[in-house]
């Protein structure tokens, strides 16, 4: 089953994405600040990741940096910054999408599916 860790601070964000996600038929994994997330996504990475910019801990602009050295799967920014400056900059770090709150939790599942089949592998051929 495809693994997705959802990086955010606000548990009733959290719990929605979680709940829509599950509901989509993706397991979920939370993380309420950067450093928690960091050493399970090094240790463990999942598939796809969901990661909010201002955490405690270890803020996810840091997080992105420090996953991107170890790490080449894919991650969604799920957050309130939205000056252009924020997205250019996660962008740039390797975000593969970036998406302001508030969103659309159907169209933030639309989107973690088309990341998934833009970075899935490529099947095999006989």
């Amino acid at each position: 089953m495809t693994r997705i860790v959802i990086v955010e601070d606000e548990l009733d964000i959290a719990s929605v994405v979680q709940d829509y996600l599950r509901h989509a038929g993706y397991d979920t994994e939370h993380f309420a600040d950067g450093r928690s997330a960091l050493e399970r996504i090094v240790t463990a990475p999942p598939d796809l990741t969901l990661l909010d910019i201002m955490l405690p801990r270890l803020d996810g602009i840091e997080v992105l940096r420090r996953a991107r050295e170890h790490t080449a799967h894919p991650i969604i920014m799920l957050t309130a910054r939205i000056e252009e400056v924020d997205r250019l900059l996660g962008l740039e770090l390797g975000a593969d999408d970036y998406v302001c709150k508030p969103f659309s939790p159907r169209e933030l599942v639309a989107r973690v599916r088309a990341v998934l089949r833009r970075t899935a592998p490529a099947p095999a051929v006989a």
